[in-house]
């Protein structure tokens, strides 16, 4: 049995994610809305919800306004959004789960089992992410965002320009940065290559997510190129003409 709260100032966007839960989440059992952020807030006196679908834009204050005045939320925020390439990306990049709007059923039921699979609200981990969310959506461009990369020790935070390169094992990729020490991560490659794409990051090998600010050479038979921390990273052969593209090699 979960409670949830929508917090939308759209009474449409509210009715409909509403009838997505109540058709397609069965295991959220009790649902209130709020058109504002002063509206939640005053729920949440004497309501205590499993989770909190936030929109992202709102009249007045907005969902980080929202972020910036919980003090230890006992819930997991999924945020909701029309497609806004800044906002999304500074989520992305704080390791929080949102749906763009219009929301599809399918997406909504993927983002609950991603829930599931936690179930167990961390409220100190989330505060973390959400000040680092507040954090990324203040910054003037989106390349000097930090990423929260979650390790055992802790949820970490990089800039793009401390990471030299990953590398996929299976489900965990490794990240080498310029602090020497890798950071090992349960988010795949994949997840990174997509996020990172967009800042050059160069996918080398099935294995190999390079940043191309940190490679100083490239071999003479393009079979791998030099990392500035001096590793040889492989360059696969169905690679090897997108990278010589992607870095300009003659």
């Amino acid at each position: 049995m979960i409670k949830a709260l929508i917090i939308d100032d759209e009474p449409k966007a509210r009715t409909v994610l509403k009838y997505y839960i109540e058709s397609f989440v069965e295991e959220i059992t009790e649902i209130r809305q709020a058109e504002s952020v002063e509206q939640a807030l005053e729920i949440l006196r004497n309501y205590n919800p499993g989770i909190v679908f936030l929109d992202v834009e709102m009249p007045k204050r907005n969902g980080f306004d929202f972020l910036r005045a919980l003090v230890n939320p006992s819930f997991e925020v999924i945020f909701t959004t029309a497609y806004n390439q800044y906002a999304v990306q500074a989520i992305r990049f704080s390791a929080l789960d949102y749906l763009l709007k219009p929301v599809d059923p399918d997406e909504l039921r993927f983002a609950m089992d991603r829930y599931l699979k936690i179930q167990k609200v961390d409220a100190k981990s989330n505060l973390i992410l959400y000040d680092n969310l507040v954090h990324n959506i203040g910054k003037s461009e989106i390349k000097d965002f930090r990423l929260a990369v979650p390790s055992k020790d802790g949820v970490l935070f990089l800039t793009l320009e401390q990471i030299i390169r990953m590398q996929g094992d299976g489900n965990y990729t490794f990240i080498h940065t310029t602090h020497k020490k890798p950071i090992v991560t349960s988010k795949t490659l994949k997840y990174f290559d997509e996020m990172l794409e967009e800042f050059g990051f160069i996918r080398t090998h099935k294995s190999h997510l390079v940043n191309p600010k940190h490679i100083s050479q490239m071999s003479h038979d393009h079979g791998y190129i030099v990392v500035s921390d001096g590793t040889e990273v492989e360059i696969s052969r169905r690679k090897k003409l997108e990278v010589i593209k992607l870095l300009n090699v003659r």
